[in-house]
């Protein structure tokens, strides 16, 4: 039985990932700034999230393939090396061309390390031990966005934005020396064939949808703008003809035989709903809380640090769980939370206490993080090894493409909520009408979530634990 050393393992790649994690929100809250020192228009600095997203769905579905043409060290440096030097490129940034160019790169190391991270752990870790572990995983995805808006408000007041990448360089400097030190060649190198037609419909179908969507939450034309419409068209004409593809191919890019395991796709899912409900949450409260309720960035960073920090360090604890319990007495009970908490969230005012929007922030995110891990795993589990690298790059590819959608309806609802009330205000240019156009926009996108919500608790009645039948395979780890 091959023992490998866990724990500097997983510490390598939760230091980088955290990093890699926290990096990719802490600019959402310096866009503002950069707007006016690059002297750019919100459209443009959105590209800054809309790149670091594209890269992400393009690179992801090629991960499967990756993982079987690399040992794990080399993807490993690959992925620090992209990170760091994208990191590197960022804090030197002088103007938005390079600091865009800097953002691919990180989205590369980043497309590269989280489908690695969770390769490695399904291969390293039996399954009794894989939902502690994966909740670790969860930690780091969860806590690191949400640690990014407040550390970054900090960084913006009293340095500049720069800091931000000046900061996050030198941890990923040790997470590479310590995986150089201590990660181990998990996976098997069977380079299977590479079939150039698979990659470009790939890219020409998860891109188009992603882009088509992330255009349609920039502009005022929304879903009506040509670009958007044709993009995310061709986006799925690709898309469907890639799948046919798969299906008859020997050794295919993305192996949809994934599909035919029901607990896995009642598990990615869950997982898509819980995406969209957390992104689409997380681009509406803090514009909510600066522009309706008036509150400083750094404020309104600090309001959401409570519930962030808890979903964080109660996701190992839920996996462990998970590991003894299974995931229905989790996952029903935290799709009801987040139910109840966002219901109440979709009557928030200008009026509403501070203390009542983080208690139900905090509802919000407890609920996913009973919802996240355990689905994830649980699905996970259902597969025969040889399809873990399947499995992951299927998740991590959809995950990218609903948080797309998630975000692009999230923005599209709240503007035209904020026209429609505007459009019926005798005072439309006054400072309070702005705000309340604000805060109704930004309940039409609560009720969104609710909906998305209920449709998950509806498919949770659906889960039961899988018992691991190829555990033998995996005991030799």
């Amino acid at each position: 039985m091959k023992q490998y050393n866990t724990r500097a393992i997983m510490a390598s790649l939760l230091i980088c990932g955290f990093v890699g994690m926290f990096s990719e929100t802490a600019l959402n809250i310096a866009i503002s700034n950069l707007m006016d020192v690059f002297q750019i228009s919100a459209a443009t600095a959105q590209w800054l999230t809309t790149g670091f997203l594209l890269t992400l769905g393009i690179l992801m579905p090629m991960t499967g393939l990756l993982l079987q043409w690399f040992t794990t060290r080399q993807l490993f440096t690959g992925s620090l090396t992209s990170l760091i030097v994208g990191t590197l490129i960022a804090a030197l940034a002088f103007n938005f061309e390079i600091l865009m160019v800097a953002r691919v790169l990180q989205a590369v190391g980043m497309g590269l390390l989280i489908p690695l991270m969770f390769n490695t752990i399904l291969v390293v870790y039996p399954p009794e031990k894989r939902g502690a572990a994966m909740g670790f995983v969860g930690l780091v995805i969860m806590f690191a966005p949400a640690t990014g808006p407040t550390v970054a408000g900090l960084l913006i007041e009293y340095l500049t934005w720069h800091y931000i990448f000046w900061l996050s360089l030198p941890f990923l400097v040790i997470g590479l020396l310590v995986g150089l030190k201590y990660l181990e060649n998990v996976t098997e190198v069977t380079k299977p064939r590479i079939d150039l037609l698979s990659v470009v419909l790939s890219t020409i179908g998860f891109g188009g949808v992603v882009f088509g969507f992330s255009k349609a939450g920039e502009g005022t034309e929304g879903w009506t703008s040509p670009v958007v419409v044709t993009s995310i068209i061709i986006g799925l004409v690709a898309l469907v003809l890639f799948t046919r593809r798969q299906t008859v191919m020997r050794e295919p890019m993305m192996d949809m035989r994934v599909f035919k395991y029901p607990m896995y796709n009642v598990g990615l899912l869950l997982v898509l709903s819980s995406m969209m409900i957390i992104l689409s949450s997380m681009i509406i409260l803090p514009m909510f809380l600066q522009n309706g309720m008036s509150l400083s960035p750094f404020t309104a960073g600090l309001m959401l640090l409570p519930g962030s920090a808890l979903n964080g360090i109660l996701s190992p604890r839920m996996g462990s769980l998970f590991d003894k319990y299974g995931p229905k007495w989790l996952v029903i009970p935290g799709l009801i939370v987040v139910a109840i908490s966002i219901w109440f969230l979709s009557d928030i005012s200008s009026a509403s206490s501070i203390a009542f929007i983080v208690s139900l922030h905090i509802g919000l995110m407890v609920g996913i993080s009973m919802v996240w891990m355990p689905a994830q795993t649980n699905g996970l589990n259902e597969l025969p090894p040889e399809l873990y690298p399947h499995g992951t790059a299927v998740m991590n590819t959809l995950q990218q493409v609903a948080g797309a959608i998630g975000t692009a309806i999230a923005i599209i609802i709240l503007t035209s909520g904020m026209d429609k009330y505007l459009h019926n205000s005798p005072t439309p240019t006054k400072q309070t009408e702005m705000a309340n156009a604000m805060t109704f926009g930004s309940q039409n996108v609560f009720l969104f979530t609710l909906t998305v919500t209920l449709i998950g608790l509806a498919m949770a009645f659906f889960i039961r634990r899988v018992v691991v039948k190829h555990a033998s395979m995996n005991s030799i780890h």
